[in-house]
């Protein structure tokens, strides 16, 4: 049986160092959709309710940027990578908020590596996800675990 080669393993990640993960701009249809089903605030969900808000306007719900960022962890690195998952979340930011035509840049830095001491095929990365908007001002930030296998010996 022969295993499959990825691109990421637990030693390519080097504390310090930052994986460009692209753009996205977000719509107002897909803030309004996104909120509907999971977070139906008037300022996510309703235009007049939203313009008479603290937020002059429609703005993403912080789940719905979280999940953009993941989405983009995944396809920029995880989806090609030995990720076994992870424990969670230290901690999630909602510095400004996403707005229709945002467009959003996401970065992911390593913190910190830890092999494991129990179980010497993998390791933990602590990592930090950041996003800034076209204005170069941070939206939201991350702090998390993940777990990612050693590579195999040749």
């Amino acid at each position: 049986m022969t295993s499959k080669q990825f691109t990421w393993y637990f030693e390519d990640f080097i504390p310090g160092s930052v994986i460009p993960l692209g753009q996205r701009t977000v719509t107002e249809e897909e803030i309004i959709h996104f909120a509907q089903q999971f977070d139906p605030q008037s300022f996510h969900v309703d235009k007049d309710a939203a313009k008479a808000s603290i937020f002059g306007g429609v703005i993403a719900s912080g789940w719905h940027t979280c999940s953009m960022i993941m989405r983009m962890v995944v396809d920029g690195f995880i989806a090609d990578s030995s990720s076994m998952g992870s424990p969670g979340v230290d901690e999630v930011r909602w510095i400004l908020p996403v707005r229709p035509g945002d467009t959003l840049t996401v970065s992911a830095e390593t913190v910190s590596v830890k092999s494991s001491t129990s179980k010497p095929d993998r390791g933990v990365v602590n990592t930090v996800w950041k996003a800034v908007n076209q204005d170069g001002q941070l939206v939201c930030t991350i702090n998390g675990m993940g777990m990612f296998g050693r590579r195999p010996q040749a």
